[in-house]
């Protein structure tokens, strides 16, 4: 099989234009008009005002960020653009977030949207440091995102890094330290509660009591306590930039290390950070420049949404009645629980406590800690790129860019000898294991740029072309059993071990290429009709033979009303600009391959021979049907904007899209007698995404007091529209023993929870003889007083799957944010709150199989009598009615927040006051974060996402409430 596309590349270019402005210096009120500098946004490979702009992009400035002490730069995007819904993926330092520009668009595919670096296409931008981004636009619709063609359905966002300025230079140091805690804490029971609910389970189903006294137990341990604790945050970072006519560069070094909220001893993440931006005016017609970023982090995390064990998860399953140390063996039900001798003991030699009751993976923290001391994964990245821009004529100009990136990343392991409980040990042999891998991607761009102004007229030609390598590396790992030692301290590969105790592992990486050629038309009558026209044509490997190529085209087109002879000048409408455009994108985020058979061994076959004898031969047979048609996924999007200027202060801009995805990439189902291991990978499934977008800002300037405020709502429907042929549904992620929670269904919203409804709790037996159906039959035979009344939906008589309904969605409807800024002489205020709303979020907290696992508080509520409650079924082990092992909408609650996410109050000092010391600029500042959620959710946190599987609580790892102090000093 061969996998070719063209490497030839023309030579093609763009100009690039850059406006620096102070924003501390924008106020309406003083600048001359003719002095008033136009704003410009980055739209892939150029720049366009943003009066002119006509697709729809959001714009973050370093202004909007500069202050956020954000982990990972990409979480500043949250709240601040509308259409943009960023979800924080896990309370861990180092964390990710899910970001989705305007919905889901594939069900199998990557839905990440695509980073550009720039101008580097990257995979992602934890590595990047958030001081040294100058601006971070986001490119929603199909119009603006063409330029991107392949990779662009998802959405683009174009990340433009600080560059030095001509003058004199410039030092800044950016620092903070900051404290935090968790900013919420379960209501679990007590061990006076829980031996009192364990007990009245017992008795519901008819057996005898566990516990004689539960008073004796008192409060018992609070997990909780055990696992939770203040975390320490700390960032510094030194940037030095500067330049002259003929060259300009920029500078920065940083250093962040966050602690955890959850044992943050095996919780932690540190960064360091390194870049050198420059740019070099060779001669009148030659520039050249490049940008280099290095990156090193270190980190270790623990299981952060997972119900199978971790820290997090044993906290809130384990029993109350378990001491966290075992000071008096004498008082312990089941000594022998500890007679293993890799138990783990503290300081003083007290073993750590072992539930009897809860288990499996379930164990004591501080034990499970020990386990864990010393691993760790690394990250070193290396992101450049090189360029030369050549101006042919004053109208012409061509540029050629190499970007490359390089990565490498392990992790370290040590596994020691231990027993946390009966069934979570290791008692065998322990192992040390060690992974490294490396990649390298690199790309080379040509563009040729042609503007000129004719009369009334302007234009801007773009041509180019570019070639792209990706995936070019390997990985091992390497592992020793069997060490002579058994701690992290002393664990060592120096140490002998035979070599049937070595193992190696060794993997390579398939590598990728993508051409592509694209062109880009925009073109103004005197600043009035405005037109954007891009075509991209893409090459992949990735795709089958009938399809390596594929054609992107979009169009926009926009009109300044307000610009017009006929408009009238007011102060009610400053300004008027509508805006529409169509684009076709594609998605090619699949794996390797996928079109393609391979045949696989394994399918031995045995044959009589001559002599009647029994041969088994060798058989081969092909892994899965080959599909040379396989191509890329197509999003069509439809955008129709408004953007105005109102009262002269006030701007409001509004978009409605329709966003439809056809030819989903996904596996097809055969059955078995095709003979085939793995199913094959096909066009098959469409989903739709339509919203509304509204921005709204405010922002006036006084002599010494300054205020703005800036707002956004956003509102989606997602639909999954059709799917293979004769199937209605596919089925979503699963919860335990209940199977599938979640399903995609023609009609609904992707990933909607499905499942059984309840009508409330039978109150006395009566009322279970009288729900019965058309033959007069009970509907609910086993039932009991204190049961759920489930919901015969289809009609029946009986309860069974068919009975599931959709019971909503998880991806939120509605998303808003809020950022307020006050400045009053020297001091400033910032105010940034943020939430979602019209999204459900299943609190899967608690352990089906585990009987004895702990409870909430909300258990107290159960039913106990005739008239006790409606909501809560009664408590009982066996469970007959499955009031709790069915997925209902019992275990579904409303994901809707409001969450307090930032207030910074900084003091400038007078600058008369630093001068004398060289000092341009002292800033302190004190910042709360996340200072307080409103929720009606029960659990941690209401901020739940997985990839896309959003909105299913496994015990999520916390965000922390932090209170920070920092300092801004520029020399």
């Amino acid at each position: 099989m061969n996998v070719k596309i063209s490497r030839s590349l023309g030579m093609v270019a763009v100009l690039y234009f850059t406006a620096n402005f102070n924003a501390q210096n924008t106020s309406n009120d003083t600048l001359p008009k003719e002095q008033k500098i136009e704003e410009v946004v980055m739209i892939g490979y150029g720049t366009q005002k943003k009066s002119n702009v006509t697709g729809a992009i959001a714009s973050i400035k370093a202004s909007d960020i500069e202050n956020i002490p954000a982990g990972k730069p990409e979480q500043v995007l949250q709240g601040r653009a509308a259409g943009v819904n960023v979800i924080t993926n896990s309370g861990q330092p180092g964390s990710a977030a899910t970001i989705r520009v305007r919905g889901i668009t594939s069900y199998s595919s990557s839905n990440d949207p695509l980073w550009v670096v720039d101008g580097i296409v990257v995979d992602g931008i934890g590595w990047l440091n958030q001081s040294d981004i100058e601006s971070m636009e986001v490119l929603k619709d199909g119009a603006s995102s063409a330029i991107y063609g392949v990779s662009a359905a998802r959405g683009v966002i174009l990340v433009t890094t600080k560059k030095g300025k001509k003058g004199r230079l410039n030092i800044s140091y950016n620092g903070f330290y900051g404290v935090g805690s968790a900013s919420r804490r379960l209501d679990l029971l007590d061990a006076t509660q829980y031996a009192t609910v364990i007990n009245e389970a017992f008795a519901n189903d008819g057996k005898p009591i566990r516990y004689n006294d539960p008073a004796s137990f008192g409060a018992g341990t609070d997990w909780q306590d055990i696992i939770f604790s203040n975390a320490e945050r700390s960032s510094h970072e030194v940037s030095i930039s500067g330049g002259n006519e003929k060259s300009t560069f920029y500078g920065s070094f940083g250093y962040y290390d966050q602690t955890g909220i959850v044992m943050s001893d095996i919780s932690y993440y540190k960064r360091l950070t390194g870049r050198l931006n420059s740019t070099h005016k060779v001669t009148d017609w030659l520039t050249v420049g490049q940008t280099f970023a290095y990156t090193h982090t270190k980190s270790q995390g623990i299981n952060s949404n997972g119900e199978f064990g971790g820290p997090l998860s044993s906290a809130v399953n384990l029993d109350p009645t378990t001491p966290a140390v075992v000071t008096d063996m004498s008082a312990q039900p089941f000594p022998n629980d500890y007679s293993n001798p890799y138990i783990f003991r503290d300081e003083n030699g007290n073993p750590y406590g072992i539930s009897h009751y809860v288990n499996q993976e379930m164990s004591n923290p501080l034990a499970f800690r020990n386990t864990q001391l010393g691993n760790n994964g690394w990250s070193d990245d290396f992101v450049a790129n090189v360029y030369g821009e050549v101006k042919i004529s004053k109208h012409l100009t061509f540029k050629s860019s190499i970007n490359g990136k390089k990565a490498y990343w392990g992790s370290r392991n040590f596994t020691p000898l231990f027993y946390l409980n009966p069934n979570y040990t290791n008692l065998s042999v322990n192992s040390l294991s060690r992974t490294t891998q490396e990649k390298f991607e690199w790309s080379l761009e040509n563009t040729i740029n042609y503007q000129n102004k004719f009369g009334k007229h302007n234009l801007n030609v773009l041509l180019g072309n570019g070639y792209y390598e990706y995936n070019i590396g390997f990985g091992q790992t390497v592992t020793h059993t069997d060490l002579p030692v058994n701690n992290w301290q002393d664990a060592s590969f120096n140490f002998y071990v035979p070599p049937n105790k070595r193992n190696t592992n060794a993997w390579d990486y398939v590598n990728t290429h993508k051409a592509s050629y694209f062109g880009r038309v925009i073109y103004d009558y005197d600043n009035r009709y405005l037109f954007t026209g891009t075509l991209r044509y893409d090459g992949s490997s990735k795709f089958g033979a009938n399809n390596h190529w594929g054609t992107f085209p979009a169009f926009s087109l926009g009109w300044n009303v307000s610009n017009e002879s006929f408009w009238p000048q007011n102060n009610i409408v400053n300004s008027l600009k509508l805006r529409g455009g169509y684009g076709i994108l594609g998605n090619d985020g699949i794996g390797d391959f996928k079109f393609a058979s391979f045949y696989v061994s394994g399918a031995n076959y045995t044959f009589i021979d001559a002599q009647g004898n029994e041969v088994l031969l060798p058989g081969y047979i092909p892994n899965t049907l080959e599909n040379p048609d396989l191509k890329w996924e197509t999003t069509s999007q439809l955008n129709i904007a408004a953007d105005l200027k109102l009262f002269k202060n006030f701007t409001l801009t509004v978009d409605w899209y329709k966003k439809k995805t056809s030819d989903i990439l996904r596996e097809i189902f055969l059955p078995g007698y095709v003979g085939v291991t793995n199913a094959p990978t096909a066009n098959i499934g469409d989903m739709e995404n339509r919203g509304v977008e509204v921005e709204l800002g405010y922002k006036k300037n006084w002599t010494d007091f300054g205020f703005s405020i800036n707002g956004n709502f956003s509102y989606l429907e997602n639909e999954v529209t059709s799917l293979e042929r004769g199937r209605e549904y596919l089925d979503g992620p699963g919860f335990q023993s209940m199977g599938p929670v979640q399903r995609i269904q023609i009609g609904q919203p992707y990933n909607s929870f499905y499942g059984f409804k309840y009508l409330g709790v039978f109150q006395n037996q009566a009322q279970i003889n009288s729900y019965v159906n058309a033959q007069g039959q009970m509907i609910l035979p086993d039932a009991k007083p204190g049961d759920f009344i489930w919901s015969d939906t289809n009609g029946d008589g009986v309860i069974t799957d068919l009975d599931k309904v959709n019971l909503g969605s998880s991806i939120p409807k509605y998303t808003f944010g809020l950022t307020a800024n006050v400045n009053y002489k020297n001091w400033d205020l910032m105010i940034f709150a943020q939430g979602v709303a019209g999204n459900k979020v299943f609190q899967g907290l608690r352990r089906l199989d585990m009987l004895d696992a702990n409870y909430q508080t909300r258990i107290l509520n159960r039913w106990t009598g005739e008239g006790s409650t409606n909501e809560y079924p009664r408590l009982t082990r066996d469970d007959t009615n499955k009031n709790y092992s069915r997925m209902s909408d019992y275990y579904l609650q409303k994901g809707d927040y409001l969450r307090l996410k930032l207030i910074q109050v900084g003091y400038t000092l007078p600058q008369n006051a630093t001068e004398s010391f060289g000092v341009s600029k002292v800033r302190f500042y004190v910042t709360a974060e996340n200072l307080v959620t409103f929720t009606k959710y029960t659990g941690y946190d209401p901020e739940i996402a997985a990839g896309d599987s959003f909105g299913i609580d496994r015990a999520f790892y916390p965000q922390a409430r932090t209170f920070i102090f920092g300092a801004n000093i520029t020399f």
